[in-house]
């Protein structure tokens, strides 16, 4: 079982091909935007958190339950795939329908209740994107899959990821 289980991670790891991890910090109703460029049919997965930052007294505050972070997702043809709103912590995920650079933009909204003089909102924004995110696991057991059977299948779909990859870096 403990094997099962490594090989697991082993595999999700490999397929995830690009987590980026940031930390920045944001004003009242201030808008911060990324671009990735990724390639089609990938999915794109964003977790956030939030905290108060006191530059004043460089200390962390607790966050209020008032504060509110929207999250948009554009794609390369500046098509708005993904428009959502969260509180101090959320997430969110897209998949690519073309390949190339999508952008995405976080904004605070504070408005009705500002944030205290000096205090800053700290984002914390971890971003992956992933060919697959099949869970194989799951997969052998649901189809009833011999060792052998499911290491082939996932040959099989790593091939096509980097048919996918090359694809792209030819465009």
């Amino acid at each position: 079982m403990a094997a099962v289980k490594l090989l697991t991670v082993v595999l999700l790891n490999f397929f995830f091909t690009f987590v980026s991890s940031l930390y920045f910090h944001m004003g009242d109703t201030e808008r911060k935007c990324f671009m990735e460029k990724i390639p089609d049919e990938t999915m794109l997965m964003g977790n956030y958190r939030t905290r108060l930052f006191d530059g004043q007294r460089d200390e962390y505050l607790p966050v209020s339950q008032n504060i509110t972070l929207s999250v948009q997702v554009k794609d390369p043809n500046d098509k708005l795939v993904l428009s959502r709103s969260h509180g101090s912590e959320g997430s969110f995920r897209v998949r690519s329908k073309e390949p190339g650079g999508y952008q995405i933009c976080l904004q605070t909204n504070c408005s009705q209740h500002p944030l205290p003089a000096g205090v800053l909102l700290a984002v914390h924004l971890d971003l992956r994107a992933a060919q697959r995110t099949n869970n194989y696991t799951e997969i052998a057991v649901r189809e009833k899959l011999q060792h052998m059977q499911l290491r082939v299948r996932q040959l099989m779909e790593q091939v096509l990821q980097i048919q996918q990859e090359q694809n792209y870096q030819r465009c």
